[in-house]
């Protein structure tokens, strides 16, 4: 089963998780104002695949991750495909505008399990 760890910098994330479950996938939303922050922190935790960051610029939570431990990173992203294209260009975290929407967390795993089998 695909892990997607969402973290949101107002505590949000809910729609994307219910997304991910939709899809197949286990969501782990990370609590609490600035959650972006501990993106990378709680993806090691969980051994998660995959990570979603949001926050105004759609960069702080995604890079953060990608400095501290490694992940392949995409940020500043502000559509459902921008997203799409990341997982086929083999990114891990994807940082994204505030978009707490469904289809999003949806079509990210469908996209992710496409790839990877």
């Amino acid at each position: 089963m695909i892990t997607v760890v969402i973290a949101d910098r107002l505590g949000k994330g809910q729609n994307v998780a219910k997304g991910v479950e939709a899809a197949g996938g286990k969501a782990v939303v990370v609590p609490g104002m600035g959650a972006d922050m501990r993106l990378g922190d709680v993806m090691q935790q969980e051994n998660a695949d995959l990570g979603i960051s949001f926050c105004g610029s759609g960069g702080a939570g995604a890079l953060t991750a990608a400095t501290k431990y490694g992940y392949p990173e995409r940020h500043g992203m502000r559509s459902i495909d921008e997203g799409v294209t990341a997982i086929n260009d083999g990114k891990t975290v994807l940082g994204f505008g505030f978009m707490d929407q469904e289809e999003l967390g949806k079509r990210i795993v469908e996209a992710y399990m496409k790839k990877n089998g």
